[in-house]
């Protein structure tokens, strides 16, 4: 089987090419460069090289192919069945076209050690990758944000153009080291922000980036678990805990989370009590996840699940239900998305009515418009708003007031049918105009509160 031999020219310097590799370079029958475009490749003679294929491709997914099938071409015709190919740094790492000839069946690969830019960066920053927990990212490799734990080298970023794909992938003002011919005479080492990445108008294939700090959700999620986990075992009040006495909690802190967000669209967007509602959000959505992750701890600790099969759980079932993001349905707007949402959890969930799973426990006005919403899905024709208005109108006129406001004692829920029809017409209403009663109910209620505050305030003053 004829054989391909990759060899690297290490990190930059010449004098870190292997004697292994000098000799090989030296005896090779055919030799091929990935590219002359490396400062070691000047010591190696008129080599040919794929510099001009670079240059006629239209992309890296046509090129690297391509080459692969040449080498392989040029293995068969060499006098040994072997062909020596050389590429830049190592060829175990980041070497796109030695993973498409490890996947090939007709040719043997076989890659010869080198100095790879880990080393020299690792050097130059006095890092001991294993001791770090060291973690290597291609820049090209994908366009989703960067996850943590660092640090991460990201290489491949040769260009203005790829360091602003990869600035757009973490948070702008997240401290990057900007990495410049490591090892070189002019060797350069910047630190800047992800903001200022683009900046960097030296960029060329000599580049990489190194990333101390990136705390993204995993990682924050894995020591939120543990600490729950130690709560568990060292507390006595976490220990005396069960699904049963956390209830209460769970629904406290879910209100005082809405009462947070209610806050929050209501102040300025641009003052300072927006920059303080925000982190009540933050707080209170903490505290809401706290009651998440202990009912998955309790879970655990009886064998039946825990918060990464949660996790696992809700994103397998939001991609089923997102056919048009994850597949190849085509929706025309949201309104239909919400239909189709409907009919896929109808047929998941095996139900046989779209208010089977409903929570009877919501607020009565949440509760209406939801139900009001989900006729809407089976083509109960919804009132006409000017009709409903007037039926709200004419309801309220037909209600029977006393002169004087009933106690608490004396209130009921059952009163005249006249009661039920303004209220329903009204949240008919309010869903021709887009607007949740419940929230507008929830914020006059808050401004009752302070406009109470305030009377007793001044009655006392």
């Amino acid at each position: 089987m004829p054989i391909v031999r990759v060899a690297g020219l290490g990190p930059g310097d010449v004098e870190l090419i292997t004697a292994r590799t000098k000799r090989l370079i030296e005896e090779s029958p055919v030799v091929r460069l990935r590219t002359r475009i490396h400062p070691a490749a000047e010591s190696l003679g008129d080599l040919a090289s794929y510099d001009e294929w670079y240059e006629s491709a239209d992309s890296f997914e046509e090129l690297y192919p391509a080459i692969v099938e040449d080498l392989v071409s040029l293995a068969l015709e060499s006098p040994n069945s072997e062909v020596l190919y050389v590429v830049p740094g190592s060829p175990v790492v980041a070497e796109r076209t030695v993973e498409l000839l490890r996947d090939r069946s007709d040719v043997t690969t076989i890659c010869e050690p080198a100095v790879s830019v880990i080393d020299s960066v690792c050097s130059a920053l006095g890092s001991d990758p294993m001791e770090c927990g060291l973690r290597i990212v291609d820049a090209l490799a994908s366009t989703e944000a960067l996850r943590g734990p660092g640090p991460l080298l990201v290489l491949q970023t040769y260009s203005q153009e790829v360091l602003a794909t990869v600035a757009d992938r973490l948070s702008p003002e997240l401290a990057v080291k900007v990495l410049h011919h490591i090892g070189l005479a002019d060797e350069l080492i910047v630190e800047t922000t992800a903001r200022d990445l683009a900046k960097f108008s030296r960029a060329d294939h000599l580049t990489s980036l190194w990333i101390d700090e990136l705390r993204c959700a995993g990682e924050a999620t894995d020591d939120l678990v543990a600490l729950v986990t130690r709560l568990r075992r060292e507390c006595p009040w976490d220990q005396e805990q069960t699904h049963g006495s956390l209830t209460r909690h769970l629904l406290e802190e879910a209100y005082e989370a809405l009462d947070a967000l209610e806050e929050f669209v209501r102040v300025d967007a641009l003052g300072d009590e927006h920059e303080r509602a925000a982190r009540h959000v933050e707080e209170e959505l903490g505290d809401l996840l706290v009651q998440i992750v202990f009912h998955a701890e309790l879970a655990d600790e009886e064998g039946l699940f825990n918060f990464a099969a949660i996790a696992d759980a809700v994103r397998t079932k939001l991609i089923g239900r997102h056919p048009h993001v994850f597949g190849d349905v085509h929706v025309e707007n949201a309104e239909e998305v919400a239909r189709r949402w409907e009919v896929l959890k109808r047929v998941e969930k095996g139900r046989t009515s779209i208010t089977d799973g409903i929570a009877w426990q919501l607020p009565s006005l949440t509760l209406y418009s939801k139900l009001l919403r989900k006729s809407a899905l089976i083509d109960m024709a919804p009132a006409d708003g000017d009709e409903a208005r007037e039926r709200a109108i004419a309801a309220l006129s037909a209600t029977h007031l006393g002169e004087q406001p009933v106690g608490d004692a004396e209130s009921t829920t059952v009163a005249p049918r006249s009661w039920g029809d303004a209220l329903c017409a009204m949240v008919e209403c309010a869903q021709f105009a887009g607007i949740d009663l419940e929230g507008v109910l929830r914020e006059r209620a808050i401004e009752l509160r302070t406009h109470i505050q305030d009377v007793e305030l001044r009655d006392r003053s």
